[in-house]
């Protein structure tokens, strides 16, 4: 899109089509990770997910009807994570189908000997390059910061390929980043094979790109478990966020749960 004629649509969008007053407080209470953001912060939220709303087509499938209540709470955990980014970190895909539940996507997967086998497995979240995004409305409405995680697999697929390397900011270090993530990984997996208890989900030791997913969910939902868990990642998190949750939501009781 021309960018002069992209600012004037979002600034028509921003004025003629705002989040309801009661839609906007109803939608920010729903959710715990969205508490202590001064004024600034939720107008910047606000700004961001009217343009989401605005920009993104929703889907539901199977019959599923997807309120403007549902639809801001998708929006509003998928622009927390660019919340200092812009919303331009999402302009490679426009379409978010939500399931009812979790769904079957049926592929092809090759083994590491080289054998296709059909994957079967439930889903409750995937993300493609160019979309779309699909997410489980009953693990959104059941309080899994889902949202988060398929939507940052997004900007680590602007390189191309999911491998928890999105573009970094040109202060950070690649390097710094690389051995960060890659020191918690291991040690995620090795832990894992020790058969020793973890405080982070095993799923993130999946490969890099759901470590980066998970640890993301981390950041923005439990910002004491990853910085406690894994203070380089969080460090490097908070660089390329550029946001420092620690700094503003309360320690409490955690809403991510280790999958056993």
């Amino acid at each position: 899109m021309i960018p002069l004629f992209k600012s004037w649509r979002r600034h028509r969008t921003l004025a003629r089509a705002p989040i309801p007053d009661s839609l906007w407080h109803a939608g920010l209470a729903a959710q715990p990770m969205l508490v202590g953001f001064n004024g600034t912060e939720r107008a910047e939220l606000r700004r961001l997910a009217t343009l989401f709303l605005d920009e993104k087509h929703l889907h539901g499938a199977h019959g599923l009807e997807i309120t403007p209540a549902m639809a801001l709470h998708i929006a509003l955990q998928a622009c927390l994570p660019i919340l200092r980014l812009g919303i331009d970190w999402y302009d490679q895909w426009s379409t978010i189908i939500v399931y009812p539940d979790d769904f079957l996507p049926r592929r092809e997967i090759m083994d590491d000997d080289g054998i296709l086998h059909l994957d079967e497995s439930p889903y409750s979240g995937e993300a493609w390059e160019r979309g779309p995004v699909l997410l489980s409305w009953a693990a959104m409405a059941a309080g899994e910061p889902l949202a988060i995680h398929e939507f940052v697999h997004t900007l680590d697929l602007r390189n191309g390929v999911a491998n928890g390397m999105p573009p970094l900011h040109p202060e950070m270090s690649i390097q710094d980043w690389t051995r960060a993530m890659s020191r918690a990984y291991d040690e995620l997996h090795a832990r894992l094979d020790r058969d020793e208890p973890v405080e982070l989900d095993p799923y993130a030791a999946s490969d890099p790109g759901e470590f980066f997913a998970v640890m993301s969910e981390y950041f923005f939902a439990e910002p004491w478990t990853l910085a406690q868990s894994c203070p380089d990642v969080y460090g490097q998190f908070r660089q390329f966020y550029r946001q420092d949750p620690l700094a503003r939501l309360p320690r409490g009781p955690g809403i991510l749960h280790v999958k056993e």
